[in-house]
C-alpha cells in the first residue's frame, strides 16, 4: 500500500533510508504499521545491530531526537516545529526537541558563485567593495557571508544552498504521505494530529526557503517601530535580494547569549529585559505580527541599551479576533470566569467529543489557584505550562498561531529572567492587556463590529432565496442525498485475514497428522496415503512456523 503510493514520487531510496533509521532506533513496529515492513528484511545488512541494545535503552524522547538528527535537515526543522507544540507533547519531549540545532557544514564558495551571479546579476567581487568567501554562519537552508558596500556599510549576505528546494520538497511529500497513513493506521499517533503538524511544518519550511519573504517580514515589523529608536531591525537592501539570496545590514552588537559582555559594556540588564519584553508584547497584542523565536541567539544588545532583533524566518500572525480571545483567556483566568475559559478552549480545539462537564471541573480547579492573586504575582510561564498540560490530558490541541504565541511568551520570559532575576512578564504585560481591553470596547471598535455583523446578516438574508433555489433544484434532479463515510480498518482486516489463514492451516495440519496416524496403523490401508498425509502435515507446520516467525 505505502510502497505503491510512493512509487509515483520516486522516493523509494529515501523511504528505505528513513525506515532503516527508525528500525535502528527501535521503532520497527511503527515502520511495520506504516506499511514499510518490506524494508525490514534487508535492514539488518546495512544497520549496526550491535548498537541496537544501547539505542533502544534510551528514553523515547531522546531516541526520537537522535533519529530526527540522522534523518537530515528537513527532519531537524520538523523537530524544531514540534518543540513549539507544548499542547501535544509533554515537557520532557519539548526539552529534547529544543536540543535540535540547525547546523551544517558550509558549502564551498565555488559551488555558490554561479548562483550568486545569476541572482545578483554580477559576481560578488563586482557588487561589493569587499566580500568574505568564508561564511560566518551556516545552517541547513543557507549560509551567511560578510561583505562591505562601496559606501563603507557593512552587510550580511545570506545565500540559499544550491539545489536545496527539490530535496526539501521531496521530504515534504514523503512526510505528508507518512502523516496521512499514520493518522489512519496507527492509533498511538492519532492524538498528535500528524497531518495538521505536517501542514504547519510545510508552510513554515516553504516560507523559510524564500529568503525575500524573511526580509518582507523584517520590514513589516520594522515599520511598527519607526518611532522607537530603542528597537533596531536590520535594513534590507532590496536591489540584491531575491528568493535565493538576501542582503541585510550587519548588526555589530553583543549577542544575547554573552551576558558577561553585557556587564562589561555597562548596559542596564533590567532596562534591556523590560524593553525587549515590551517590544515583543507590542508585536503580539497590538500589531498581531510577531517574531516567533525571540531567543538570545536572535537578539543583540547595542550601546544606550538598545536592542536589535534578527532572523525573521519564523514569524507568528494573530488576527484581531484572536488577540481579543487571548485577552479574554487571561482575563477569565484572573476573574475566575470558568465558562469563558472552557468555551475558548473548545472553540480553539474544535473538538465536540470532549466531556465538557469534566473539563469544566478541571478548569475551575485550575483557575481557582489564581483567583484574587495580584496580577504582579502571576507567572505566565507556569500558567501556560499548566494549561497546556491540561489540554494534553483531554487531547485538545491549540491552533498553530497560538502554539507560536505560547512559545514566544515562554521564551521571552526565560530570556528576561536571564537578564534580570526579578523580571516578571505580567508586570510588563499589564499595560498592554489594559489597552487591548479598552480598544476592544472603544466606541469606534464597537461600531465597526456592529456594522460587520449587520453586513453579515444582510448578506445571509439576501442570499437565502438563491440558496433555497439551488437546494430545490438539487432535490428535483435527484442529486440530494446523505453521504456516510466509514473508514475501513484496513490494517485490522489484514491482520485478521492472516490470523484466519494461519488457523485454517493449523486445523488442516492437525487433521493430516491424525489421518496419517490412523492410515498407518490400520491393517490393509495404503502406506502411500498415510505417508503423503504426513508429508503434507510437515509442510503445513513448516509454513505456519515460518509465517509466525516472519510476522514478529
Amino acid at each position: 500500500m505505502f510502497l505503491e503510493t510512493l512509487a509515483a514520487t520516486r522516493n523509494i531510496g529515501r523511504v528505505h533510508e528513513i525506515a532503516s533509521i527508525m528500525i535502528r532506533y527501535g521503532f520497527g513496529d511503527i515502520v511495520r504499521r506504516l506499511g514499510m515492513a518490506g524494508f525490514i528484511e534487508g535492514a539488518g545488512k546495512i544497520l549496526h545491530w550491535n548498537e541496537m541494545e544501547e539505542l533502544t535503552r534510551m528514553e523515547p524522547p531522546k531516541r526520537v531526537r537522535r533519529a530526527l538528527e540522522e534523518m537530515g535537515p528537513t527532519f531537524v526543522k520538523l523537530g524544531q516545529i514540534l518543540a513549539t507544540r507544548s499542547d501535544l507533547f509533554a515537557p520532557q519531549w519539548i526539552k529534547e526537541f529544543e536540543k535540535l540545532q540547525d547546523r551544517a557544514q558550509p558549502v564551498p564558495f565555488a559551488e555558490i558563485q554561479d548562483q550568486l551571479l545569476e541572482d545578483m546579476g554580477a559576481l560578488p567581487s563586482e557588487v561589493f567593495a569587499e566580500f568574505f568567501e568564508a561564511p560566518i554562519a551556516a545552517a541547513s537552508i543557507g549560509q551567511v557571508h560578510k561583505a562591505t558596500l562601496d559606501d563603507g556599510s557593512v552587510v550580511v549576505v545570506k545565500v540559499r544552498r544550491p539545489g536545496i528546494r527539490p530535496k526539501v520538497e521531496a521530504d515534504l511529500r514523503l512526510l505528508n504521505q507518512i502523516a496521512e497513513i499514520a493518522e489512519k493506521e496507527v492509533n498511538l499517533l492519532k492524538r498528535f494530529r500528524p497531518r495538521e503538524v505536517i501542514h504547519q511544518f510545510t508552510l513554515s519550511m516553504r516560507r523559510e526557503l524564500d529568503l525575500a519573504g524573511e526580509c518582507r517580514s523584517a520590514e513589516r515589523i520594522a515599520s511598527s517601530f519607526v518611532a522607537d529608536s530603542n528597537i533596531i531591525i536590520p535594513r534590507v537592501y532590496w536591489e540584491w535580494t531575491s528568493e535565493r539570496v538576501n542582503v541585510q545590514e550587519f548588526i555589530d552588537g553583543i549577542s544575547g547569549r554573552d551576558l558577561v559582555a553585557v556587564d562589561k559594556a555597562g548596559l542596564d540588564r533590567q532596562l534591556l529585559a523590560k524593553r525587549g519584553a515590551e517590544a515583543v508584547l507590542k508585536m503580539i497584542l497590538e500589531d498581531g505580527y510577531f517574531h516567533a523565536d525571540p531567543h538570545p541567539g536572535n537578539t543583540f544588545y547595542l550601546p544606550d541599551n538598545r536592542i536589535a532583533f534578527i532572523d525573521f524566518g519564523m514569524v507568528g500572525r494573530l488576527s484581531e479576533q484572536r488577540r481579543f480571545q487571548v485577552v479574554d483567556l487571561l482575563k477569565g483566568l484572573v476573574d475566575r470566569d470558568t465558562d469563558t475559559v472552557v468555551k475558548l478552549l473548545l472553540k480553539w480545539s474544535s473538538d465536540i467529543h470532549v466531556d465538557k462537564n469534566s473539563l469544566t471541573l478541571e478548569i475551575d480547579s485550575f483557575i481557582d489557584q489564581y483567583h484574587n492573586v495580584p496580577l504582579k504575582d502571576l507567572d505566565i510561564t507556569d500558567i501556560l505550562t499548566d494549561l497546556t498540560t491540561l489540554l494534553r490530558d483531554y487531547q485538545l490541541n491549540l491552533p498553530p498561531d497560538l502554539t507560536l504565541l505560547f512559545k514566544a511568551f515562554i521564551t521571552l520570559e526565560g530570556m528576561g529572567q536571564q537578564l534580570d532575576p526579578e523580571f516578571n512578564m505580567v508586570d510588563v504585560a499589564e499595560p498592554f492587556l489594559r489597552r487591548a481591553l479598552l480598544s476592544r470596547y472603544s466606541p469606534d471598535a464597537v461600531v465597526k463590529r456592529g456594522w460587520q455583523n449587520f453586513a453579515s446578516m444582510v448578506e445571509l438574508f439576501t442570499g437565502l432565496p438563491d440558496d433555497l433555489h439551488r437546494l430545490l433544484e438539487t432535490a428535483r434532479h435527484g442529486a440530494l442525498g446523505v453521504k456516510l463515510d466509514i473508514s475501513r480498518p484496513v490494517w485490522f482486516t489484514q491482520q485478521l485475514d492472516r490470523a484466519v489463514n494461519r488457523l485454517s492451516i493449523s486445523l488442516v495440519t492437525a487433521a493430516l497428522i491424525v489421518g496419517s496416524s490412523i492410515a498407518m496403523t490400520v491393517e490393509g490401508a495404503s502406506s502411500f496415503v498415510g505417508t503423503s498425509a504426513f508429508i503434507g502435515a510437515v509442510v503445513g507446520a513448516v509454513w505456519l512456523l515460518f509465517s509466525i516467525w516472519r510476522s514478529g
